[in-house]
C-alpha cells in the first residue's frame, strides 16, 4: 500500500473494512477485531489514527515493533489461525514524517473463526458484533462447505417419513435398475444415497421424496401471486396467491404451471389458432425456479417468492450468494455449490442441468434478465420484464 492509497482509505472513514486506531487496544478488542473481519469480508486495521477525526498520529519505531509482536501472537491464537500481513506506511506532514502500522486482515476460507475465549464475531457496519444464533452460526459453517445444511439429518423424522413408491422410482431411474436388482435392500439403498443417515432422514431426502415435506419443514414452500400492476402493496391480485407445497419437483412443476397461467402467449405468426409464444422463455423460467430450489440457502426459515407484476416477474430467492460468489461469477457459469446432495438429486429427477449452467442459459434465452445479490437483505433475486401488451 503506498501513501496515496492509504491517505484515500483514511479520507473515507471508518467502514465494515477500516478501522482505525489511535494505539493497540487491549488484547481481547484486537483479537475481536480481527475475527470480525475474518468472519465478515476481510479489512485493514490502521494503527496510529486517531479514532474520531482519522487524523494521522503515527506510532514511534518502538511503538510499531512491539504492535506487530503482539497483534502476531493474537492471531496465532485464533481459532482457525488468521494470517495476517502487516507494513508500515509513511505520511509526509507539516515537514515530518508519521508512521502507520497497517494490519491486513484477510476474509477467512474456514469460517468461523473464535477468540481465544471461543467468541464469534461478525463486522456490522463500522462495529462488530457477537453471534450467539445458531441459524447465523451455521451459516458461516455452511459458507466454509463445513457445513451443507441438504445434507444435516432432520431432526425428529425416520424412514417412514419418505415415499417408498417415489425413491424406487427415482433409483430406478438414476442406475437403470431396482434396488432389489442391484442387490440392495429398501434401508440399504437409502443409506446408499444419504437418504438416511443415523436413522433420521437427511434435509435433501425430505425435500426430495418425502411424503409431507412442509408437514416438517412449513417455510420451504413457494409463495406465488399475480399483482394487477406493479406494486407489491397492491390489494388486488389476478389470481388468487398461491403456497406450493411437495417435494421439489413437484413445487417446480406448480410454480412453472402458475407461471404459464399468469403469463401471455404472445402470437408469432399468422396462424389465428396458434397458440403462441410465452411471452417469456420457457426455457429461462425453467432454469430459474429450478436454480431457486435448488440454490437457495436452507439454513433460512423462509419461503421462496414468486410475484408477477403487470411490466416484470421476481423471483426470490432465501440467502444472498455463497462463499464470495459474484454475479459476474454466475454470469460465466462458475458456481459454487451450496446444496450438493440436491444437485445430485436434481440431475435425474428434474430437467436440471447442472454444471453452473442454468443462469447462463437463462441469460442467453431471455437477455433483459436482471440479478440482484442483496447481501444486506439476504436473499437472491432475479427480476424478468415483462414485453407491453394491450390488455
Amino acid at each position: 500500500m503506498d501513501t496515496i492509497e492509504l491517505l484515500n482509505i483514511i479520507g473515507q472513514g471508518e467502514t465494515s473494512k477500516v478501522q482505525f486506531k489511535q494505539e493497540l487496544p487491549h488484547r481481547d478488542s484486537i483479537s475481536q477485531e480481527i475475527v470480525a473481519m475474518s468472519n465478515s469480508s476481510g479489512g485493514v486495521i490502521l494503527l496510529g489514527i486517531q479514532d474520531v477525526t482519522g487524523e494521522a498520529i503515527g506510532l514511534s519505531h518502538e511503538s510499531i515493533e512491539s504492535y506487530d509482536k503482539i497483534i502476531a501472537q493474537i492471531a496465532d491464537n485464533i481459532k482457525p489461525t488468521v494470517y495476517i500481513t502487516t507494513e508500515v506506511v509513511t505520511i509526509t506532514k507539516a515537514e515530518s514524517n508519521v508512521h502507520i502500522l497497517v494490519v491486513h486482515v484477510p476474509e477467512g476460507i474456514n469460517k468461523p473463526y473464535k477468540t481465544a475465549k471461543g467468541e464469534i464475531y461478525i463486522k456490522q457496519g463500522s462495529n462488530k458484533r457477537l453471534l450467539t444464533d445458531n441459524a447465523e452460526i451455521m451459516r458461516l459453517f455452511q459458507h466454509s462447505a463445513n457445513l451443507l445444511a441438504d445434507e444435516m439429518e432432520v431432526y425428529d423424522t425416520s424412514i417412514e417419513d419418505i415415499d417408498k413408491n417415489v425413491f424406487a422410482e427415482y433409483f430406478k431411474k438414476e442406475f437403470g435398475q431396482t434396488y432389489e436388482e442391484k442387490g440392495l435392500t429398501y434401508e440399504q439403498a437409502l443409506r446408499a444415497k444419504r437418504v438416511l443417515r443415523n436413522n433420521q432422514v437427511s434435509l435433501a431426502g425430505l425435500l426430495f421424496f418425502g411424503i409431507s415435506p412442509q408437514s416438517i419443514k412449513p417455510a420451504f414452500t413457494i409463495k406465488a401471486v399475480s399483482f394487477y400492476g406493479n406494486d407489491i402493496s397492491d390489494t388486488e391480485f389476478k389470481s388468487k396467491p398461491a403456497d406450493f407445497q411437495g417435494t421439489i419437483p413437484k413445487l417446480f412443476e406448480d410454480c412453472l404451471s402458475f407461471l404459464k397461467s399468469n403469463l401471455h402467449f404472445l402470437q408469432k405468426d399468422t396462424e389465428f389458432n396458434s397458440k403462441g409464444q410465452l411471452e417469456i422463455s420457457e426455457i429461462a423460467l425453467t432454469e430459474l425456479i429450478q436454480n431457486a430450489l435448488v440454490h437457495r440457502d436452507y439454513f433460512k426459515n423462509s419461503p421462496i417468492r414468486v410475484l408477477v407484476f403487470k411490466n416484470r416477474v421476481e423471483i426470490i430467492s432465501p440467502g444472498k450468494l455463497p462463499n464470495s460468489l459474484t454475479i459476474e461469477d454466475i454470469k460465466f457459469g462458475n458456481p459454487v455449490i451450496r446444496n450438493n446432495q440436491l444437485v445430485a438429486f436434481s440431475t435425474h429427477a428434474m430437467p436440471f442441468s447442472g454444471l453452473g449452467s442454468g443462469i447462463r442459459r437463462s441469460i442467453k434465452e431471455q437477455p433483459n434478465i436482471e440479478l440482484i445479490n442483496d447481501i444486506d437483505g439476504e436473499q437472491f433475486k432475479v427480476i424478468i420484464p415483462r414485453p407491453e401488451t394491450k390488455e
